[in-house]
């Protein structure tokens, strides 16, 4: 049964975006797909499935059950962010601080992750977005899918943001690609 639903609910989502595609397309489509279906989405959603194999068991069976669930879910989540995002012009990407020192920088880190700023009038904006994407995953995987606490899984997924956005902030910069490092 849940492979129907699981099986539905992705043609209904290829169908939509197929259908609904307006003639000019809005600029965060690419980055939609991207995001939904790119490889580093796909990387993150296989990775998960092993570990939850791995610590829950199952075998090949529960690995690709679980591979299918964190697609829906993950797929469900992005588009929302994106549907929510996109009218109300909020910036979906994460831009490093400008403040020096550990504590201004670890706010700004975890501020962004339910913060953004508008990208008509670059004011600071609450990230309905990204909140109701996780809101709306939470949902799926404890209705449709029957994973669990959908409340939990939005909240583990705004945290994960949260410790993705701490580690973009302090992970070390690139040097300039065009300057010469003396040997």
């Amino acid at each position: 049964m849940r492979v129907v639903v699981l099986l539905t609910m992705m043609l209904a989502w290829v169908s939509m975006s197929q259908a609904v595609a307006p003639p000019q397309r809005h600029p965060y489509v690419k980055h939609w797909k991207k995001s939904t279906i790119g490889k580093g989405a796909v990387a993150g959603v296989v990775g998960k499935a092993g570990v939850r194999t791995l610590s829950k068991g199952g075998g090949a069976s529960g690995f690709g059950k679980n591979v299918g669930a964190g697609m829906a879910t993950h797929a469900v989540e992005t588009t929302v962010e994106h549907a929510i995002a996109a009218p109300l012009h909020e910036d979906l990407h994460y831009h490093r601080s400008t403040k020096s020192g550990v504590g201004p920088r670890l706010e700004h880190a975890l501020v962004s992750t339910v913060v953004t700023h508008n990208t008509k009038t670059g004011k600071r904006t609450p990230a309905a977005g990204r909140i109701s994407g996780h809101a709306a995953a939470g949902a799926v995987s404890q209705v449709a899918l029957a994973g669990g606490s959908g409340a939990a899984t939005a909240g583990i997924g705004l945290g994960a943001v949260a410790g993705a956005n701490v580690a973009r902030e302090f992970w070390p910069r690139h040097p300039p690609r065009d300057r010469q490092i003396p040997k």
